[in-house]
C-alpha cells in the first residue's frame, strides 16, 4: 500500500510539475521581452504613459516564431522595449475582448483562423504576419511594419517612438541619419564641425558677434547622437554654422559649473532632475532632448527647437535667423521661397 501511495503522489507532482512547464513561455517561444496583453497595457497606460509596441501574430505563422528566436532574444534589445515600451503580444485570431480608445473589438468568426476585429483596424486589408505596430503614448502616432524586423531594421523605428522623433521628421529620413550614424563604416575625410564650450563661445563673441546655435544632449539621448554625427557634419550645414554661428554643445548632465551672462550655474540635483541648473533655466524646466536654441549676438534665446531636427529641417531655420530674415519675414513666407530656390537650383543642376 505504502508503495502505492509514493507511485500516486509521485504522478500527482509530475502532472503539476509538468503542467507549471507548459504554463511558462520558453526565451525561444517569447524571447526576453516581457510581454504583456493589450488589456494589461491599456490599464498600465493610465497609471504611467509609454509608448505600445504591438507585435501582431498567429500561432500558425514561422516568421513570428522565428522573430521571437532571433529579434526579441538579443539582451539590448529587450532591455530597451522593457524599459521604454509596454510590449503587447496580441493574437490576430484570438478571441479575447479589448476596449482599445474607448471602442470593444472582438473576433466575431467561429472559424479556426477568424479575425479580431482590432487586427482589421491596424492593418486593414494588408493582413500580413509578423506585423508590429508602433504607438505613441499619448495615441497620436502610428507606424504599422509588415514581416519579419531584423535588429537593424527595428532599432531606429524604437529610437523614433520613443523619443517622439516622429514631431519632426519623416520616418524614412531618420532612418537615413539613423543607418549612417551607427552602421556606415567609410569613414569621412573632412574634419568635424567646429563646436566650442559655453565660455569659449563668450569670449569670442565680445571679439567677433555671431548667433550662437546652442545643443542641449545627453550621452544617452540617441537622437542627439545621430544629430552629431549626420546633421552637424552635414557639408552645407558645417559650412554655413562655421561662417555664421558659434556652435556650442552643452551636455544637459555635467557637474561643471557653467558661467552664463555672468552667472553660475551648478548641478547640485536640487531642482530634482540630473540635468544642470543652467538647462533647466534655459528650458524654462520643459526640457526635450535633443534641444536647440538659437541665441542672437547678444545672447538672448531667439528661438527654441525641441526633438531631433535633421539637415535638411536644419538648413532653412540656420539661414533664417542667419540672415536676419526673422526680422522682416514670417518664417512660412521663407520657408516656401527657400524651398523653391532649391527645387529651381535642383532643375538647373539636372538640365546640365
Amino acid at each position: 500500500m505504502r508503495n502505492i501511495l509514493v507511485f500516486v503522489l509521485f504522478c500527482s507532482f509530475s502532472c503539476m510539475y509538468s503542467q507549471q512547464v507548459v504554463k511558462q513561455p520558453t526565451v525561444e517561444e517569447q524571447g526576453l521581452v516581457k510581454w504583456i496583453s493589450f488589456n494589461e497595457a491599456i490599464e498600465l497606460n493610465k497609471k504611467q504613459q509609454k509608448p505600445f509596441l504591438v507585435d501582431i501574430y498567429t500561432d500558425w505563422c514561422g516568421w513570428c516564431k522565428q522573430m521571437m528566436r532571433t529579434t526579441y532574444t538579443d539582451p539590448n534589445l529587450a532591455g530597451y522595449i522593457n524599459t521604454w515600451f509596454y510590449p503587447v503580444k496580441f493574437n490576430a485570431e484570438g478571441h479575447d475582448t479589448i476596449e482599445y480608445q474607448g471602442v470593444k473589438y472582438v473576433n466575431p468568426g467561429k472559424e479556426p483562423r477568424s479575425t479580431h476585429q482590432l487586427a482589421i483596424k491596424f492593418l486593414g486589408n494588408k493582413l500580413s504576419y509578423p506585423s508590429t505596430i508602433f504607438i505613441s503614448n499619448n495615441f497620436q502616432f502610428q507606424l504599422n511594419t509588415s514581416g519579419y524586423l531584423d535588429n537593424r531594421q527595428i532599432e531606429p523605428i524604437l529610437v523614433y517612438t520613443v523619443e517622439n522623433i516622429y514631431r519632426t521628421t519623416a520616418y524614412e529620413e531618420f532612418k537615413t541619419h539613423f543607418q549612417k550614424a551607427f552602421y556606415d563604416t567609410t569613414k569621412s575625410k573632412e574634419p568635424p564641425v567646429k563646436m566650442y564650450s559655453l565660455a569659449e563661445a563668450e569670449k569670442l563673441n565680445k571679439k567677433a558677434p555671431r548667433k550662437i546655435l546652442l545643443d542641449i544632449y545627453t550621452t544617452w539621448c540617441n537622437g542627439c547622437q545621430v544629430m552629431n554625427k549626420t546633421t552637424f557634419s552635414d557639408p552645407l550645414i558645417k559650412d554655413y554654422l562655421s561662417k555664421h554661428y558659434y556652435l556650442v554643445d552643452l551636455n544637459a548632465e555635467t557637474k561643471d559649473s557653467l558661467v552664463f551672462k555672468g552667472k553660475t550655474y551648478y548641478n547640485k540635483g536640487n531642482n530634482g532632475t540630473p540635468f544642470n541648473d543652467l538647462v533647466m533655466e534655459l528650458s524654462h524646466r520643459n526640457l526635450s532632448l535633443p534641444t536647440l536654441l538659437v541665441l542672437d549676438e547678444s545672447e538672448a534665446i531667439i528661438d527654441t527647437l525641441p526633438f531631433y531636427i535633421s539637415p535638411e529641417t536644419l538648413e532653412p531655420v540656420l539661414q533664417f535667423y542667419g540672415e536676419n530674415a526673422y526680422k522682416t519675414e514670417k518664417w512660412a513666407d521663407y520657408v516656401k521661397k527657400f524651398s523653391d530656390k532649391k527645387m529651381e537650383k535642383a532643375s538647373q543642376k539636372e538640365k546640365k
